[in-house]
């Protein structure tokens, strides 16, 4: 269930990641995203899945994390796919998962059904009608 502290009423931020990266977050396995930017954002975003495939991350995920996960075709693109809670950005973080030079400590993830929208770089505004398909698809 979306969280009802959230205002539902308004649009909610959303930030686009590369898949398996995005699978990884909703799912729960991966507790932060790294970027090369800072940001001051802290609370709930949903998480969207871009229309790329990083490849070769999925290549170290499968060699170094021994993890199973799907197969790169079996990924959603181009839409939400669950959400998250920014709680803090570092510049260093003792998680298997932090690379940097900024971390985005994540909590709180979890997957939603797929919301088909176009993304953007950055965080970015997901509208009221989104939030409200999420709270309608998320029982």
């Amino acid at each position: 269930m979306v969280d009802p502290g959230l205002d539902l009423q308004g649009p909610m931020s959303a930030l686009c990641i590369q898949q398996p990266w995005a699978w990884l977050i909703v799912n729960g396995i991966k507790d932060i995203e790294n970027r090369k930017w800072s940001t001051s954002f802290r609370g709930p975003f949903f998480v969207h899945a871009g229309k790329r495939f990083d490849h070769r991350g999925y290549e170290w995920i499968m060699s170094e994390m021994g993890l199973s996960i799907p197969k790169p075709g079996e990924y959603p693109f181009g839409g939400i796919i669950g959400k998250a809670t920014v709680i803090d950005c570092v510049r260093s973080h003792p998680s298997k998962w932090f690379f940097g030079p900024y971390g985005f400590i994540l909590t709180d993830a979890s997957p939603l059904p797929f919301i088909p929208l176009r993304g953007q770089l950055g965080f970015f505004k997901a509208s009221s009608s989104i939030v409200a398909t999420a709270e309608e698809r998320d029982v």
